[in-house]
């Protein structure tokens, strides 16, 4: 009979107790492996089979991912729990408080903060909108940032004027820091882009000259950093900016010098390969400025030349400069012609030394929170509505306009704005236009026709019934329109003699339209207040137009009302003018018509400054004045004017002790002196015979007289600035013609 197979488990079975006989026997030990023998692999038991983890975690190497986890499950939970149950309202300080703690969250995360949707960025900050709260600031700051940098990246001569602007749109007086970071960072990165990163700081420097001052200053300061580390790389780019805004006159040229100074004194073939760099972009602006200083420059090269203690390849540099400055830097202008959009007068030079103690204001370039964060944009809303030429907005809504009609004018506010160059350079280009068609013209009808087109669109819809298209060439900006009478005169001016075709012109646009003839007017008076400011030629040309544009009556005759003919008001460049006015306009109408037109009634108050009532002595300057020229025609009013003047009272003569002839010429001179303010009239009175009468013949000798003239002599000479030497002048001739009297007799 076979017996039984018995099969056992393939799972291990505990192992049974031991007898309760068993006893371990102390002196048995447990069985070694020898040393040689290798060890045994480590047996991995996989892990027991157990129930769910439910909210257990699985262990993790990085704890911040742990706690995460954690808050994720634990939300989720929650979330669970709260399922069904009604959503509490949040109130409006409650959503901000959320906002404000979620983005201060993601701003201050050990990794920098985790990618987050745009959609749901915008989301979150359109939520902050406390303006004093720090995470509105900071989103603002690096809103700003972006910004700033973007605007200078995109930076070239071909858009440079429209980035300015929108650069000034920026608060650069926050972001001063970030300006001069990115710009210095981009110029490092494109060194050919220099120029046109120097012209952009050049149009800054003259609205915000901190920010000028600022650039300087850290260019300065990064060059001695780079210097002193003999980093090549970083003096080349720093310098090549410096010296772009030398060229610029934002920095002063002998910031240039001194580094030329300091590379060439103790020389390397790195320094003067720098050196060499610099002088090239910089050398015509230096010898423009300072050729001493050029000289002495040169002067080092060719010593350093001379000694060939240099690498051949740094000496073909050198005697390249030379060539360079041979070809008076053709090749290598100070300025370019479309860079060129800063006025001289108008630009703001820095003074830095080399060695002074510089502070580079490290601190604006990180955020900083501003307890007065709205007043300062407030006003540098103000100061950048001063530079573009903004005109003020409002900061209140209107409370009857809806959200519709704000939506819509804002649109249309977005389509009609224009980028505003205040770098003048569309007026020169304006002025530079107006020229040239003028001078391009055979008559004035020509002239005309084109000038029509330089005028501003809406002007000539008002002008004429002609589609606006075909004066769309050439815009004038609203606000210039001066400019084109401005240019007529001045091209009259330059010739050498009078043309009759500028009064033509001139002529014909006061008669267009009454904006022309209101602004004809008002350069007749700018003028004749700066009259003084033209040479002889020039000012007969301009009163000559002027004489034609009054007698073709193109101008209206009440601009005369700003000419004072009295000695006190007028110069000798004013009197020469209304003197060549007054021959042009007797030429053009005739003195019959003229003096009929200076008689007008309507007319009369306008020329009460040009001949004077109100005054003896300014009455006889303005008859003495208009005779001299030829124009004694028109004062015979004056003269008429005087003559009926009542008589200044005269003390008669005491009778007189008898006494010395001195004595007799001093009290003739005190009976004579009047003591009314109202001088007498010497012509009335030698005409009427009453000077001989003052004097008593008997008592009258020569003697006297001869005293009298000499006493006479020394108060003209002592009182020769008063207001009374026009009577001291009446008076000697009337002692003259006393004496003339005594020798007749």
């Amino acid at each position: 009979m076979e017996e039984p197979i018995v099969l056992q488990s393939a799972v291990r079975l505990p192992t049974p107790p031991p007898p309760e006989s068993y006893q371990p026997n102390p002196s048995v030990k447990r069985k070694r492996s020898p040393p040689s023998r290798s060890p045994s692999p480590r047996r991995r038991r996989s892990p027991p089979r157990g129930p769910a983890l439910g909210g257990r975690t699985l262990p993790d190497v990085d704890p911040q991912r742990a706690i995460e986890r954690e808050r994720q499950l634990a939300k989720r939970l929650k979330e669970k729990e709260t399922e069904g149950l009604p959503t509490k309202v949040l109130t409006e300080e409650e959503k901000q408080a959320a906002a404000k703690a979620e983005y201060e969250k993601l701003l201050t995360m050990r990794s920098g903060g985790t990618y987050i949707p745009p959609a749901r960025l915008r989301a979150l900050q359109a939520q902050i909108t406390d303006k004093s709260s720090k995470e509105y600031q900071r989103m603002a700051w690096e809103a700003l940032k972006k910004s700033i940098n973007g605007l200078i990246n995109k930076v070239n001569v071909s858009n440079i004027k429209h980035i300015v602007p929108e650069l000034f749109g920026e608060n650069l007086v926050r972001g001063r820091g970030l300006f001069c970071r990115s710009i210095m960072k981009a110029q490092a990165a494109s060194l050919p882009f220099t120029p046109i990163y120097a012209a952009m700081a050049a149009i800054v420097n003259t609205k915000l000259p901190q920010v000028g001052e600022l650039l300087l200053n850290r260019l300065i300061v990064q060059f001695r950093k780079a210097f002193k580390r003999n980093d090549k790389s970083v003096c080349l780019s720093s310098t090549t900016f410096i010296a772009h805004l030398c060229n610029q006159q934002v920095a002063h040229e002998m910031v240039a010098a001194q580094i030329l100074l300091l590379l060439l004194h103790n020389h390397t073939d790195d320094s003067v390969e720098i050196a060499v760099g610099l002088t090239r972009e910089v050398g015509q602006h230096l010898e423009e400025m300072s050729g001493s200083i050029a000289l002495a420059v040169f002067d080092q090269f060719r010593s350093i030349l001379h000694e060939a203690d240099i690498d051949k390849r740094v000496q073909y540099m050198i005697e390249v400069l030379f060539q360079v400055r041979r070809d008076k830097y053709k090749d290598n202008l100070a300025i370019k012609e479309e860079l060129d959009l800063v006025e001289e007068e108008d630009q703001i030079t820095h003074r830095a030394n080399l060695d002074d103690e510089i502070d580079v204001q490290d601190g604006l370039n990180v955020f900083k929170f501003d307890p007065s964060w709205e007043e300062h944009e407030e006003a540098y809303k103000n100061l950048r509505a001063e530079i573009l030429g903004e005109a003020g907005e409002s900061d209140d809504d209107d409370e009857y306009e809806t959200d519709d009609s704000e939506d819509d004018k804002e649109a249309q506010e977005s389509r009609e704005m224009e980028i505003k160059d205040q770098s003048n350079t569309d007026l020169v280009n304006l002025r530079r236009t107006i020229y040239l068609t003028i001078m391009s013209s055979i008559d004035f009808e020509e002239c005309c026709h084109k000038l029509m087109k330089v005028s501003s669109p809406s002007l000539m819809m008002q002008l004429t019934a002609k589609p606006t298209h075909l004066f769309s060439q050439i815009s004038l900006p609203p606000g210039q329109e001066p400019e084109l009478p401005s240019m007529v005169i001045e091209c009259c001016s330059q010739e050498r003699t009078y043309s009759k075709f500028y009064g033509l012109i001139g002529e014909r646009f006061a008669k267009l339209n009454r904006l022309w003839t209101e602004l004809f007017e008002a350069a007749f008076t700018k003028y004749y207040d700066t009259i003084h400011r033209f040479e002889t030629n020039r000012l007969r040309n301009i009163a000559r137009f002027f004489g034609h544009l009054l007698g073709s009556d193109a101008l209206g005759w009440h601009v005369m009302s700003v000419v004072h003919m009295n000695e006190d008001e007028t110069t000798s460049s004013s009197r020469i003018f209304i003197k060549i006015l007054f021959q042009e306009l007797s030429e053009a109408m005739g003195m019959g018509k003229l003096q009929e037109r200076l008689k007008d009634d309507f007319l009369r108050p306008s020329f009460e400054g040009l001949f004077p009532r109100d005054n003896p002595r300014n009455t006889r300057f303005s008859i003495n004045y208009f005779t001299s020229i030829g124009m004694g025609q028109v004062t015979e009013e004056m003269r008429e004017h005087l003559k009926n003047l009542p008589k200044p009272t005269v003390p008669s003569l005491p009778a007189p002790p008898p006494e010395s002839d001195s004595e007799s010429a001093s009290s003739v001179l005190r009976a004579l002196t009047p003591a009314p303010v109202r001088l007498p009239s010497l012509e009335e009175e030698i005409a009427e015979g009453v000077i001989l009468d003052r004097f008593p013949a008997p008592r009258v000798t020569e003697a006297i007289v001869e005293e009298s003239i000499l006493q006479c002599l020394v108060l003209l000479h002592r009182h020769r600035d008063g207001a009374c030497v026009p009577y001291l002048f009446d008076l000697a001739l009337v002692v003259a013609q006393c004496h003339s009297h005594l020798q007749e007799n």
